[in-house]
């Protein structure tokens, strides 16, 4: 007789959660109840912004929406992110090149499961966290660009080619990045586009997840012509700039090719998208409204990005971060680790993520990354600011 609970190979939950899990311990409530400081938490303000459109908060849901969700996602909604596209970027895609996930996440791993095993993927050395586990826990062969201080955690085009690979290779990247906030946009990104167009057995898998969170939004759709002749994936959420985290509504752009293969998987691995919940996104896209939308999140974003970096230098911080997202990528001083700052900020209800879980290499001999931290002004409201100062003061001062 076997033993109990062997079955499953067990996973650890990955740095973020572990995180928010000591957290609970030290201070006894969940992260985001009352009276706690989010600034680990990746979500963005969901209400309504200056200059910026109301939240829907009803959508009609006819009797057919009852019926089982199909594999490729409504026709509504990919026909709406299709005309996005080609509205505000030029794109010449269509409908039959999107397909909707429940969330952005679910869009990456279903490109990473199917990877044919000879692939390897470039990556930046310092990235959004998710990616390790992601990489690590489907078996995929990557290798490192280096994202550090001595090239402002900035990677170039050049840099992602530059490494040497044998055999057929995958750039992935966050655009802006999460945590760093750096962004390829205009000569770059082109460039980026024209290597994975251009180059024999070089793909692009770009997350597009902030792409509204820079000023103008940013998106490698504006450079690529025929997407069905390339192994160019792109992936766009309504978690971040549509400011609706609840619905877990992502999608991916690719390939006819690639879209049939990942509808497939959908067919008997994932069972579509909830209705409504995809009927919320179609209101989200509405004309007009999308309109404000990307006037109003860069300006509100672009206004608080400067204005904790302003207060952040003099507290003694180094802020290393771009022009994209909703995150603050900081160095502490005086060889305080992001760890030791984490005791200090648990007690008092807040919370940072800790450089090293941004260290895609995850050396055994310690990140490099240790005395970074990345800081979330995304669901803060400008009332919040003085007294976030205010905390993150006395944490730097023990």
């Amino acid at each position: 007789m076997s033993s109990p609970n062997t079955f499953l190979r067990h996973i650890p939950v990955t740095g973020i959660y572990q995180t928010l899990y000591k957290f609970q311990d030290a201070y006894g409530a969940y992260m985001g109840d009352k009276g706690t400081h989010p600034w680990s938490q990746g979500f963005p303000r969901i209400d309504t912004l200056p200059g910026g459109p109301p939240m829907p908060d009803t959508v009609s849901i006819p009797a057919k929406d009852l019926m089982y969700p199909k594999a490729h996602g409504l026709p509504d909604l990919r026909e709406a992110i299709a005309n996005y596209y080609q509205t505000f970027y030029g794109s010449d895609i269509t409908a039959d090149n999107v397909m909707v996930f429940s969330g952005g996440r679910p869009a990456l791993i279903a490109t990473l499961l199917f990877l044919n095993e000879e692939i390897t993927v470039r990556i930046a050395s310092t990235e959004y966290t998710h990616y390790y586990d992601m990489l690590e826990r489907l078996g995929r062969k990557y290798k490192l660009v280096q994202s550090a201080p001595i090239n402002g955690f900035s990677p170039t085009p050049a840099d992602y080619a530059g490494i040497s690979i044998d055999g057929p290779s995958m750039m992935m990247l966050s655009n802006p990045c999460n945590p760093t906030g750096h962004t390829l946009h205009g000569d770059d990104l082109a460039d980026l586009v024209q290597m994975a167009t251009e180059q024999d057995r070089l793909g692009l898998l770009i997350d597009e997840a902030y792409e509204m969170f820079h000023s103008e939004p940013v998106s490698a759709l504006q450079y690529i012509r025929n997407i069905d002749e390339t192994d160019i994936f792109v992936m766009g959420a309504a978690t971040k700039g549509l400011q609706a985290p609840g619905i877990r509504v992502g999608w991916l752009v690719a390939s006819k090719k690639h879209i049939e293969t990942l509808g497939n998987y959908s067919s008997f691995g994932l069972g579509g998208v909830s209705h409504p919940a995809q009927r919320m996104a179609v209101e989200l896209f509405k004309p007009g409204r999308i309109e404000l939308v990307r006037q109003s999140i860069p300006a509100y974003y672009d206004s608080q990005r400067q204005k904790y970096a302003d207060a952040f230098e003099k507290l003694g911080l180094e802020v290393h971060t771009g022009n994209g997202s909703f995150y603050h990528w900081c160095r502490l001083p005086n060889g305080l680790s992001a760890a030791e700052f984490n005791q200090r900020l648990f007690r008092v209800g807040a919370a940072i993520v800790e450089g090293p879980d941004c260290d895609m290499g995850r050396p055994e001999d310690g990140s490099n990354l240790i005395d970074f931290f990345r800081f979330s002004f995304g669901p803060q409201t400008p009332d919040s600011f003085n007294s976030d100062i205010e905390i993150m003061r006395r944490a730097l001062h023990g």
